[in-house]
């Protein structure tokens, strides 16, 4: 049956993850865990700067469709079948852009992942256009969205067909800012309905997914311990304490979305959690390729792709949370940890000690805090 696609109750009540939001999200488990497997070869194999590069571009060409994605969903689904349809097409594009993945940092063929991203905006235009036929109070905005994102899929197939090497990565820039240009530039003609409790649970869930890959690295050292008969127990418990801390600290005081320009913000930000959170995990499993002396990188780099990655969640976690409304010790402990987890790249038992500070850091938040609090941003 086809319906109309009508704005939603911005204060509907009980509004949570549909099914085919959670079909939507499990595509991305293939991807990301693609992009952050090849991370992990990337740092072994000691091409740590090229596996960034190319690690940035595919989590950029996955996150930045699910964000769409979801704060569309979010203000108009309405379940019917040409929505199923059309974002059933979305879905078959991430597992192209999945399958691309390592060519992008084997061979820097980004033709498959950019292919693969363009079905997925395109299937977002439908949905846009939709939106406008049947919300004539939202015309202007939604047909903003549509236009300004066929409009960057224009400017992407050039890129990759004829944008020459050198210029390859500042125009990936200039494109990748257009993207994040073109919501700001939509909402200013009215913001859609989107609902806060819907939109902060769904992005909860993109992280718990997410997350999954740094429990997929701790796995693999218990695995690889007891194949090889190296201890690798100490690192296996060290990557768990690392990852249950992430996923305290990001849940300790989970937001609600009120303002706009914030909520932009705040959206935003989870390209650099959710990114770090991913890197993370193939730092760990970078970790135990270490460990059992089967990596070609050295000892700094790899516990820098465990280090780093944390320092950045650390930051935006306390950007997202506690910078905007907390007071007193609270608001320094996270920015504190980003530092010493830093030094703890050079010093010994890199992981051991990151695991140490991140749970000293769960501890003092609690302390600090209390029962979880909701903060208003």
């Amino acid at each position: 049956m086809i319906r109309k696609l009508l704005a939603r109750d911005t204060a509907e009540a009980h509004r949570v993850a549909t099914p085919l939001e959670l079909l939507f999200d499990l595509s991305f488990v293939v991807a990301v865990a693609q992009a952050a497997a090849s991370l992990h070869h990337a740092v072994s194999e000691n091409h740590a700067g090229a596996g960034v590069m190319a690690f940035c571009m595919a989590f950029f060409a996955l996150w930045l469709p699910w964000l769409n994605f979801t704060w569309f969903a979010s203000a108009f689904d309405n379940d019917d079948t040409l929505y199923r349809v059309i974002t059933m097409v979305q879905i078959a594009g991430v597992l192209v852009v999945a399958a691309g993945v390592p060519a992008v940092f084997e061979h820097q063929d980004y033709r498959i992942v950019v292919g693969g991203y363009v079905v997925i905006r395109l299937a977002m235009v439908a949905h846009w256009l939709r939106a406008s036929r049947d919300n004539p109070e939202h015309k202007t905005c939604t047909r903003r969205y549509a236009a300004g994102i066929t409009f960057m899929q224009v400017l992407w197939v050039l890129w990759v067909l004829v944008a020459p090497p050198a210029l390859q990565i500042p125009l990936w820039v200039l494109f990748m800012l257009g993207e994040l240009l073109v919501p700001a530039w939509a909402e200013r003609s009215g913001a859609t309905t989107w609902h806060p409790h819907h939109i902060a649970e769904r992005h909860g869930l993109f992280t718990l997914i997410v997350l999954g890959e740094s429990i997929l690295a701790a796995t693999l050292a218990f695995q690889k311990g007891f194949d090889s008969g190296v201890n690798l127990i100490s690192l296996a418990a060290a990557s768990l304490v690392i990852v249950f801390s992430v996923w305290w600290i990001y849940f300790e005081a989970p937001a609600t979305l009120h303002n706009l320009r914030k909520a932009f913000l705040w959206g935003y930000a989870h390209l650099f959690i959710l990114g770090s959170i991913a890197a993370l995990g193939a730092g760990l499993a970078a970790s135990v390729d270490y460990d059992l002396h089967i990596s070609h990188a050295p000892g700094t780099t790899v516990a820098a792709f465990t280090t780093v990655p944390l320092a950045v969640f650390f930051l935006c976690a306390w950007y997202v949370q506690d910078c905007p409304g907390q007071d007193g010790l609270r608001k320094y402990l996270l920015p504190v940890g980003a530092v010493a987890v830093l030094a703890a790249t050079f010093g010994p038992a890199p992981i051991h000690v990151t695991a140490g500070i991140a749970l000293v850091l769960v501890v003092a938040t609690r302390l600090t805090t209390g029962e979880p609090q909701r903060v208003d941003v």
